[in-house]
């Protein structure tokens, strides 16, 4: 539960110190969009050919419902304006996966940010929209109580969300919300079984938008001074074409195990280390690439020279805020002692200075599945 809480503070921290550094920079006081959304969601799973997919449990599908509050940023001169002016924010979620006894009934808390992709002139908007955060209250798996669910190890996971959804424009103040999402629930190897849950579906809701300065100009209920209750969406200004080139350092530690040590605490400790070269088109789009160093403590069976493992790697950013949302593919120079050809490493970075980031990742295993999360900081010394 502590680890709960923390995150719950990292993540109302980092969108109301997001949300107050464009406020501060916005002259006009009565531009203080906001929202709050409901949906449900209902859908089905996605199978493995194991003992749980085969045991019909996952036929009778998942449903679920989301609880959000939003932020519409609107300075003409900030980051969103580059970006058509994503809105962002933090959920609640509360699902439902077909039988409680197995999987628990899950609850997560995440951050999200909602991307329009359609013009702002249409009443029917398009958008894409990324969440991520914790998933908690599961019932992991149990080799006596409960040996059918192989997807989950521990009682705690990663939550992530993505929306491809649509919001009709049905009155002032009301948006009716459809789309089609995708889920996944994963703990990233540090307790084993670690299959992971994936679902997809459609979501149905209504989002309510209103304007928090409205309660200082006219607090009257009955009033006709009313302020615009959303932000009519201008359209999106030049982007940074400033390029550049970098040379980063990013070093990472985390935990994980072993089929050996299903059913126990025991974890063991991973390194990474990760040099790498940034070339950078605009301040969205960039390329990478670079060496990496591993260094892991479940090879219990030999000695400790022979955990180590190198690599090369590369990979594309899309960078937004103070934000980049990375992806690299490699593959390893040295033997890889079973992990497989290649690698991936999906990642978020956040730039706590010019020099400094901290950055939380997934290293892979060949075919995708999760070997373990890399928790880490690194720095950009060189730039030209």
């Amino acid at each position: 539960m502590k680890k709960l809480y923390l995150i719950i503070t990292l993540l109302t921290y980092f969108f109301s110190n997001s949300q107050s550094s464009s406020d501060n920079l916005e002259n006009n006081p009565q531009n203080r969009f906001r929202f709050i959304e409901v949906k449900s969601h209902f859908g089905a799973f996605l199978k493995s050919d194991n003992a749980l997919g085969n045991s019909g449990i996952l036929d009778n599908g998942y449903g679920g419902v989301t609880v959000k509050v939003g932020w519409q940023p609107t300075n003409p001169e900030g980051w969103a304006s580059r970006y058509g002016y994503p809105s962002y924010g933090i959920g609640a979620y509360a699902g439902f996966l077909s039988d409680a006894n197995v999987f628990g009934n899950p609850n997560a808390i995440y951050g999200f940010m909602n991307f329009p992709i359609s013009r702002s002139d249409k009443r029917n908007i398009f958008s894409i929209e990324p969440s991520i955060g914790i998933t908690y209250n599961l019932n992991p798996f149990d080799e006596e109580t409960n040996e059918l669910n192989t997807s989950i190890g521990a009682r705690a996971a990663v939550y992530f969300n993505i929306d491809f959804g649509f919001a009709y424009k049905f009155t002032r103040e009301l948006d009716l919300l459809y789309g089609f999402d995708f889920s996944h629930f994963s703990n990233g190897s540090t307790f084993k079984p670690n299959n992971g849950l994936n679902l997809y579906g459609i979501n149905l809701g209504m989002r309510y938008h209103y304007n928090a300065a409205q309660f200082k100009k006219d607090n009257d209920p009955y009033t006709n001074n009313v302020l615009p209750a959303r932000f009519k969406r201008p359209a999106r200004s030049a982007r940074d074409m400033t390029g550049g080139n970098f040379i980063s350092v990013y070093v990472a530690g985390g935990i994980g195990q072993t089929d050996r040590e299903i059913g126990t605490n025991i974890v063991f400790g991973t390194f990474s280390g990760v040099l790498d070269y940034e070339h950078q088109f605009n301040e969205m789009h960039a390329i990478t690439g670079g060496v990496d160093f591993f260094y892991d403590n479940r090879f219990r069976d030999v000695e400790a020279s022979e955990r180590i493992l190198a690599g090369i790697h590369a990979g594309y950013d899309f960078s937004f805020w103070k934000l980049a949302v990375k992806f690299q593919l490699g593959t390893y120079l040295s033997n890889d002692k079973g992990k497989g050809g290649y690698f991936m490493r999906p990642a978020l970075r956040y730039n706590i200075s010019k020099t400094f980031f901290a950055q939380i990742g997934l290293k892979t295993l060949d075919g995708g599945s999760a070997d373990y999360i890399e928790y880490g900081f690194g720095l950009r010394p060189f730039k030209w």
